[in-house]
């Protein structure tokens, strides 16, 4: 199977999973999806500094700046291989 589409299953499998992951590894989660689908960070960081949530999501993404959108994938699928085991 094509690492395109084991990525489009972890996806599919990341919103039945059956306990909620911790926020850090949500933004985990966040960050390595954008970067295997839009690759490095292209737009500004979020202008409301009390935006928190934004800020956060931002900095995960920016984190994995140089990251192949190959590495990216297989380090998302092997996470949520992960959650889907506990």
């Amino acid at each position: 199977m094509e690492l395109k589409e084991l990525f489009e299953q972890a996806v599919s499998a990341s919103k039945s999973l059956s306990d909620r992951p911790s926020n850090d590894t949500l933004l985990q989660l966040y960050a390595l999806y954008k970067q295997s689908t839009e690759g490095d960070v292209s737009a500004d960081p979020p202008s409301n500094p009390f935006d928190f949530v934004a800020k956060a999501k931002y900095e995960a993404w920016s984190g994995l700046k140089g990251k192949s959108t190959h590495d990216a994938m297989t380090e998302y699928i092997a996470l949520i291989g992960k959650l889907q085991s506990n």
